[in-house]
């Protein structure tokens, strides 16, 4: 697909771009490119490829949720640089 300059001009109206004449014309020729490539991807036949299906091994690498010990409410109150009755203290924000 071959994209005109008017074209390549409103792209890079849309991106805020200003472009030479010089870089209009690479610029068309490089997309132009870029969007034959799609095209002639867009015709392989995926009808018997799985939506799901991923060229990566399907193997779950995350550790088993077990239960742990919980901190306990002195222990967080040991970063914190404000804490009472188990709460942590901010400053307050509305007057």
């Amino acid at each position: 697909m071959a994209l005109t300059l008017k074209e390549v001009e409103h792209i890079a109206n849309l991106a805020r771009l200003t472009l030479t004449a010089e870089e209009k014309e690479a610029y068309r020729r490089q997309l132009s490119d870029i969007l034959s490539h799609a095209e002639q991807l867009q015709k392989i036949d995926t009808s018997h490829i799985s939506p799901t299906a991923s060229v990566l091994g399907q193997e779950c690498r995350l550790r088993e949720d077990t239960a742990g010990q919980s901190l306990t409410p002195q222990d967080l109150a040991k970063n914190a640089p404000a804490f009472q009755e188990n709460q942590f203290k901010v400053p307050k924000v509305l007057e």
